[in-house]
């Protein structure tokens, strides 16, 4: 894999919605994140823009990423919202500029779509928050983000209440995953993971729990669990039941359908839609370590 050169003092990060509509009051306190980071921005013109619920509509937004893409200039691509939308222009791009000149592409949830996508070009992205509401995050949350994107030594050591769905172990392997809906989504496509030997990290937002087990029964179905390295759940945030109660959490719906696997699994992992949303290098050499309630991950430098 590919690391895009790190950021430095006086770099210009490109920003870009390519999901939901946002305007430029809403990323306020973001860009004086930026600018205490020592970083210049250029807003792209889906931000302020509108098309029903996106971010312009889908030529718009297209074009905005590309330019993006192609503009030397511009050091890293942060998506200022995500929602859903990033499907929508992923085959029109032209990543061939990109490739030759990689430059780090931010975001999670619906910008899982573009993770996917750039991990068949052997490039690293990071998984992190988005640039609305980062702000209202825990500190770790921003910290890791800076700590990742300007080269740092980057771990992270965690502990929670003693999850009885947890299994001990050590892995390593490559990086790779996001939101379990896009993931879902994307089987079969151009922009499918490779799952193979690789540590895989799942997380979710605002999902009937049926749709969970609907989901993990498909990976599952499609081999892509078959040869993984270990497993890491994020927040499973939010989810919805029926009037008939489902009669499982999606943790537990989770660790029903993988508990046969001999993987190491970590649940509850901060990262996701949480306010404790750790960056993530998708596509990076990592060390796994779980034990009991405590994991800890090591990034290869």
């Amino acid at each position: 894999m590919k690391t895009p050169p790190y950021l430095v003092d006086g770099d210009t990060v490109g920003i870009v919605s390519t999901a939901r509509k946002i305007t430029t009051e809403e990323l306020d306190p973001f860009l004086k994140l930026l600018e205490n980071w020592g970083l210049k921005y250029v807003l792209g013109n889906s931000i302020n823009a509108s098309a029903d619920q996106f971010a312009g509509d889908i030529s718009l937004r297209t074009q905005d990423f590309q330019y993006m893409l192609d503009d030397q200039t511009i050091k890293a691509i942060w998506c200022a919202r995500g929602g859903y939308g990033t499907v929508q222009i992923i085959d029109q791009l032209d990543f061939s500029a990109f490739v030759k000149n990689p430059k780090w592409i931010i975001g999670y949830s619906d910008i899982t779509v573009l993770h996917s996508h750039v991990h068949k070009y052997k490039i690293e992205t990071l998984h992190a928050n988005m640039a609305t509401e980062i702000e209202s995050k825990m500190e770790t949350t921003r910290s890791s983000i800076k700590t990742a994107l300007f080269g740092k030594p980057y771990s992270i050591l965690y502990t929670s209440k003693n999850w009885a769905y947890n299994r001990n172990g050590r892995a390593k392997g490559k990086l790779l995953g996001g939101n379990l809906s896009v993931l879902y989504s994307l089987i079969g496509s151009p922009s499918a993971v490779n799952t193979d030997g690789k540590i895989l990290f799942i997380e979710d937002l605002d999902e009937m729990l049926y749709h969970i087990d609907r989901m993990i029964q498909n990976i599952k179905r499609n081999g892509l669990l078959d040869h993984i390295n270990a497993l890491i759940v994020g927040g499973m945030s939010d989810m919805k039941d029926n009037t008939i109660p489902y009669g499982k959490t999606a943790e537990k719906i989770i660790f029903d359908l993988i508990k046969n696997y001999d993987f190491p699994v970590y649940f509850n992992f901060p990262a996701g839609h949480i306010q404790d949303n750790r960056a993530l290098i998708l596509g990076r050499e990592v060390e796994l370590n779980v034990d009991d309630d405590t994991v800890e991950l090591i990034f290869k430098q």
